[in-house]
């Protein structure tokens, strides 16, 4: 008797689980939206591990991730949509029609006869979903719940494919000072207006996200590095109080300022 694979395996125990009769109770009121905010924090904790190159909370993370797409597509085999074949299959078509370069036809020389063209293919796959009355835009499949900064990121890249941005970094920086000023105007009124200071904000961040893309970096993963790096001197900050049999709630600000510098100064000592 052939063995069973572990993947076989693993759709075998969620259909179990969410067996009517023997299930987990949990797991059997579950639907494609309930179980949503559990995808994007799974998401987030496999980047997390990633990050933290802990190879073993990869493996696990990598692990509850998968099992969010296994749950699925039991949710889509119970109402007759999809199963998890249907997934993997048209992930198998998708990456063969978007890689012509290598699937494709090659020349004598194993030359492909096709070039890469992945934005060119999925802009023919998008005009091929759309209704024959729709009016399309190249922004149709930018998903709204990406996250902020990475939803502007795609938005603008998507844009500057079609010639819609700056040609040097020069403009875009200045664009960010311009916005910059702009907050700080609205900020500074007499009677401030909190939705134009939000709106002027948003119009600062956005430009930040494009001076970023112009330098080749991904903001998401920036400001990620940011925050750590923000945790991390922060934390030694802590140190240094309890060291000094301080608390945080007893510090001055100007004390706390120069705990900063201290600990940027080590930090610098350390890495010359």
């Amino acid at each position: 008797m052939k063995k069973m694979s572990r993947m076989q395996e693993l759709l075998e125990i969620m259909a179990t689980l969410r067996d009517p009769q023997n299930g987990c109770d949990w797991d059997k009121k579950q639907t494609f939206d309930s179980i949503i905010p559990y995808t994007i924090e799974e998401t987030f904790e496999a980047v997390d591990a990633i990050e933290r190159q802990e190879w073993a909370d990869v493996r696990d993370e990598l692990g509850d991730l998968l099992f969010q797409i296994v749950f699925y597509s039991q949710l889509g085999k119970e109402q007759g949509l999809f199963e998890f074949e249907d997934i993997a299959g048209a992930m198998c078509d998708k990456l063969v029609r978007r890689h012509p370069h290598v699937f494709g036809e090659k020349d004598a020389g194993g030359n492909p006869l096709e070039k890469a063209d992945w934005e060119g293919i999925k802009a023919q796959e998008r005009a091929a979903k759309a209704k024959p009355d729709a009016e399309l835009s190249i922004l149709d499949d930018v998903p709204t719940s990406l996250p902020a900064l990475g939803r502007a990121a795609k938005l603008q890249k998507r844009c500057a494919r079609f010639g819609f941005d700056w040609d040097s970094v020069g403009p875009v920086a200045e664009k960010v000072q311009e916005e910059l000023d702009e907050v700080m105007e609205e900020a500074l009124m007499v009677d401030v207006d909190q939705e134009r200071v939000d709106e002027e904000v948003g119009d600062l961040l956005f430009a930040a996200v494009n001076l970023a893309r112009h330098l080749g970096t991904n903001p998401e993963m920036a400001l990620r590095k940011a925050n750590m790096k923000f945790e991390s001197r922060f934390r030694k900050i802590e140190m240094k109080l309890r060291d000094n049999g301080k608390k945080l709630q007893e510090s001055e600000p100007d004390e706390l300022e120069n705990l900063w510098q201290e600990v940027k100064r080590d930090e610098g000592n350390k890495t010359t």
